[in-house]
């Protein structure tokens, strides 16, 4: 009972955890149990209430409901044939936005499939990479990268708040990194006039101002989460 008392003392100093191994030596067995129990007491109440991980770096922008992966879909050529297709409606297209770059995703996209999308801005002045997919975990975020963008800007690209720099992030070793850079995340950056640019931005950099987070959530994923695993509201 006590050896369970010091573990869950590990991040007390060496000092202090030398004291209570030292003192539980001492200690007849009721002694002990009266001892651990009132060490138990006092730590309980000593410790400070946990935060949600990184959840109060964010705030939902919008929810964008549901998009569909169409039938055509093929995963292999979707970023060509988006760019065939819509390039000339962007202002302006990143050339290393495509399959050969981008081929991996976490979350390989099907034809059929349905997926929830929200966007989340940022609440406080920057957020790293760490804290960015900490908050998404706490999301049940899926990740279909630069392929989930395109879709998004196909099917929801009026619904898009302006003036803000929409990512779809993916794992770091997924995303595409150029030869002495860091990596790279696409988006969309939709101006206030109705135009859009579809480009990239550093993983690793610290994001300030604009930049939002795009959520991918799978509808069957999302359907299963019941009282007291919020999605996110």
């Amino acid at each position: 009972m006590l050896g369970a008392t010091v573990g869950t003392l590990a991040g007390m100093n060496v000092r202090h955890l030398g004291l209570v191994r030292e003192t539980a030596n001492r200690l007849s067995g009721k002694e002990a149990e009266a001892w651990h129990s009132h060490l138990s007491g006092v730590f309980r109440q000593g410790l400070p209430k946990a935060e949600p991980v990184s959840e109060q770096k964010f705030a939902l922008l919008v929810d964008l409901g549901t998009i569909t992966v169409p039938e055509d879909y093929v995963h292999g050529t979707r970023l060509k044939s988006f760019r065939e297709k819509n390039g000339e409606k962007l202002c302006h297209y990143d050339g290393d936005i495509n399959d050969e770059n981008f081929p991996n995703p976490i979350r390989v996209l099907k034809p059929g499939d349905k997926l929830r999308v929200r966007a989340f801005k940022q609440t406080v002045r920057g957020t790293t990479s760490e804290e960015r997919m900490a908050f998404l975990a706490t999301q049940k975020a899926v990740f279909p990268g630069a392929q989930g963008a395109s879709l998004v800007w196909e099917q929801k690209r009026d619904e898009l708040p302006r003036d803000y720099w929409h990512a779809s992030v993916d794992e770091e070793e997924r995303l595409w990194r150029p030869v002495n850079d860091h990596h790279k995340v696409p988006g969309f950056l939709v101006f206030s006039h109705d135009a859009f640019n579809f480009s990239l931005v550093s993983f690793e950099h610290e994001w300030q101002g604009n930049l939002a987070l795009l959520c991918f959530c799978d509808l069957s994923a999302e359907a299963s989460a019941k009282a007291g695993e919020p999605l996110g509201a």
